[in-house]
This record gives C-alpha cells, sequence and structure tokens, in this order.
C-alpha cells in the first residue's frame, strides 16, 4: 500500500512543488523591485483570480474522484464520458469569465481596498491573466482525470512544464521588458496555454483506445450530469469558502496598510508551499481511495486511510522544524525591503504552526474526493468558516494581525477536527 501511494504521491509533488516555487520567484523578482507596491499589487490579483480559478478547481476534484472510480470498475468508457463532461462545463465557464470579466473586475475592487497605487497596478494585472481562462481551466478536467486513471506522471510533465516556462517568461518580461507586475501576469498566460497544447498532445498521443468512446449524446445525459452536477456543487460550496476566508485575510491585510499586506503575504507562502506537497498525498488519496471504493473493497480502502495519515504527519513534523529554524532565511530570500523583514518577524510564530495544525484537513480532503463524498466535506468546511468570523472579530480588536492570523490557523485545524468525526457516517458506511 505505501509503495501505491508513493506512486502517485511523489510525481504529484514534484509538480505541485513547482507551483509555490512560481510564487516565491515571482514575490523574489518582484520583491527586489523598486517599490514594495509591486508585492501588493501580485497579492491582491491573484486574490480574485484565487477566487476565480478554485472556484472551478471542482472540476480538478470531482472529475479525479468519479474517474478513479470508473478506473476501479474498469468502465472505460465511463471514463471517457467523465472527461468529456468536465472539459464541457470547463469551456462554458471560461466563456462566461471571458465575457463578464469587467463587471468582475469592478466588483472585485470594490470589495477588496488596497492604496490607489496597488489597485491601479493590480487592475492592469487582471486584465492580462484573465485571458488564461480557457487554459487553466481545461487543465483542472484533464489533469483531475488523469490521476484519477492513476497516472500521476501526466500531471507531474504537464506542472513542471507550466511553470518552467512561466519562469522563464516572467524573467525575460520583468527584466528585459521591464512589464513588472504585468510581466508576471502575461508570462501566466503564456505559460497555461502551453500546458493545455501538451497535455492535449499526451490524452491524443497515449489514450487514443479510448477516443472513439466519446459521444456528445452520453456526454449531456441528463442523468449522468444531475450526479456530476450534485458532487460538483458540494465540492464547489467548499472551495467557495475556502476562498472566502483567504480572500478575507487578504483584504483585511491589505486594510492595516501596505507594509502588513506584504508581510501576511510573504507568510502565507509558507502555509502555500506545505500545501502543495500535502495535496501530494492528498491526490493520492482520491486516486487509490477511488479505486477501491469504486471496486467495493473495505479493507483495502481502510488500510489506505490509515497509511495516508501516517505520512500526513511524518511529513508535517519535519516542515515544523524547517520552518521553526530557517524560516527567518526563507524572508531574506523573498525581499530584500528591510521595513517587511523587519514586520514579518513578531508573526513567523504562527508559520511554526502552520504544518500540524492543517495537514490532516489536506489528507482527509484527498479521501473524502476520492470516495465523492462531497457532503460531507461540505459540511465539515460551512461549520469551520461559521467558526473563523467570530474567532477573528473577537480576538482581532485586542491583538490585531495576530487575531487575523489565530482565527485562520484555528480555522484549517478546526476543518481536520471535524472531518475526522464526520468520517464514519460520510464515508465508511457507504460502502
Amino acid at each position: 500500500m505505501n509503495k501505491k501511494i508513493l506512486n502517485i504521491a511523489i510525481p504529484n509533488i514534484i509538480s505541485n512543488i513547482t507551483i509555490p516555487l512560481l510564487g516565491l520567484v515571482d514575490l523574489a523578482l518582484v520583491g527586489h523591485l523598486e517599490n514594495k507596491l509591486y508585492i501588493g499589487a501580485i497579492s491582491l490579483g491573484g486574490m480574485i483570480f484565487n477566487f476565480l480559478y478554485w472556484g472551478f478547481s471542482f472540476l480538478r476534484m470531482g472529475t479525479s474522484g468519479f474517474a478513479a472510480q470508473a478506473y476501479g470498475q474498469r468502465n472505460l468508457k465511463e471514463s471517457t464520458l467523465i472527461l468529456s463532461r468536465g472539459l464541457f462545463v470547463a469551456a462554458i465557464g471560461a466563456f462566461f469569465l471571458i465575457v463578464l470579466q469587467i463587471p468582475i473586475a469592478k466588483l472585485s475592487f470594490s470589495i477588496i481596498k488596497g492604496s490607489e497605487g496597488v489597485e491601479q497596478l493590480a487592475s492592469s494585472y487582471f486584465y492580462i491573466r484573465i485571458w488564461a481562462a480557457p487554459a487553466t481551466i481545461g487543465l483542472y478536467a484533464l489533469m483531475g482525470w488523469f490521476i484519477g486513471m492513476q497516472n500521476a506522471r501526466f500531471p507531474m510533465m504537464i506542472a513542471i512544464l507550466i511553470n518552467l516556462l512561466n519562469i522563464v517568461f516572467n524573467v525575460v518580461l520583468i527584466k528585459i521588458f521591464d512589464m513588472k507586475s504585468d510581466g508576471v501576469a502575461l508570462g501566466t498566460v503564456m505559460a497555461q496555454y502551453s500546458g493545455l497544447l501538451f497535455g492535449i498532445f499526451l490524452l491524443v498521443r497515449y489514450y487514443k483506445r479510448l477516443l472513439p468512446h466519446w459521444n456528445f449524446k452520453e456526454m449531456v445525459q441528463l442523468k449522468a450530469l444531475k450526479i456530476f452536477y450534485s458532487v460538483n456543487k458540494d465540492i464547489f460550496i467548499r472551495t467557495i469558502c475556502l476562498i472566502f476566508v483567504l480572500s478575507f485575510f487578504t483584504a483585511r491585510s491589505a486594510n492595516a496598510g501596505d507594509t502588513t499586506l506584504a508581510v501576511n503575504t510573504l507568510l502565507l507562502q509558507f502555509f502555500t508551499i506545505f500545501s502543495y506537497i500535502a495535496d501530494g498525498f492528498a491526490y493520492a488519496g482520491e486516486a487509490i481511495v477511488g479505486r477501491y471504493y469504486g471496486a467495493r473493497n473495505k479493507p483495502l480502502l481502510m488500510q489506505a486511510v490509515k497509511k495516508l495519515f501516517m505520512w500526513g504527519l511524518g511529513l508535517a513534523i519535519p516542515f515544523t522544524l524547517l520552518y521553526t529554524f530557517a524560516g527567518e532565511f526563507l524572508i531574506y530570500l523573498l525581499t530584500d525591503n528591510k521595513e517587511v523583514i523587519a514586520a514579518s518577524a513578531p508573526f513567523m510564530i504562527w508559520v511554526f504552526l502552520l504544518p500540524l495544525a492543517t495537514f490532516s484537513a489536506f489528507i482527509w480532503d484527498g479521501i473524502y474526493i476520492g470516495a465523492t463524498a462531497s457532503a460531507g466535506m461540505r459540511n465539515a468546511m460551512l461549520l469551520s468558516t461559521v467558526l473563523f468570523f467570530p474567532t477573528y472579530y473577537l480576538i482581532f480588536p485586542h491583538l490585531g494581525n495576530h487575531g487575523l492570523w489565530l482565527a485562520f490557523v484555528l480555522f484549517m485545524f478546526a476543518r481536520g477536527i471535524v472531518q475526522t468525526f464526520l468520517a464514519p457516517r460520510s464515508l465508511f458506511k457507504k460502502i
């Protein structure tokens, strides 16, 4: 079982780690420019796209869970139809984002309040990066399907290509063409389309035997779409809650001033790094749990769950030590702004707590998605979100930015605890 987990987790960890590394490179590039406003610009612009694109991440999760169960049932026709439904929904979603980009931008910047300089730069960033929507959302469905088909190698190859190209494009656009935060946005657009084309090539080249099963009439079959919609609706609600909390976190940071915004943006990179690595084991959970759930093999499913949590804890402990002893060094790599470096020091304690407080939520997400037990995952997220806001409003007047971080850490910890209590009823009784 450990070998099966690692065969899926390791390629996903390799591919996932390129994503926060890209974020670190972007922050390092703009963090060493002459003005700290560029850090705030990509933070606010990035937050808007987190809300938009993470809102569609249900396509990756739902497609992965359904595909894994079809794989466990050895139903190649259904596997193909699942991918086609995911890409169909992705195309519709991307179309509406492109068409509605102006009202989306106006609404976003009316809610998110940064300084005038930051908002101007973030707005320019937004109107460039929005054109990556078809590629970004399409890749959610495609890469989720690969994972569900127990193929972690192709998503790894696609992610590495995208992020290496993104780094190259960003360096060229910022250093040579002097585009600053706009260069980060345009580099992302170019890299995303490159990744989509490569993913389509891999699909056609290595899964051509499945293409005859691609049937439009069956793809839009009402009963199948209702099931697809029901699970993805729950994942969508769960994701929107997560985005809302993270967006609130960034908005509160922006209201506290450009320095606090820059500090919290940098410190959130520690959370991002750990989350993407932990997601490697969550993806393994999606594929393996989905496979055994589809095959109705409860003993192997339970064994997989236990092993996944062992790996999750084994990951959280060394990351806690790494952040404790090397966190300050990482801050210096991200920026040479002395004001931001000095202001970040009092809040490093929250970074130290993140791995142990968050790993169970990530592992449970993968398990719930693999079993398409979306209602339980949704309920856990809703309850944790409800707890986040009273915690923040009660504590913030007394602790300031420390109160914001405390509320966030408790929010993530509560997710794992609630999912643990819901698991017997939401997961194991259904198989």
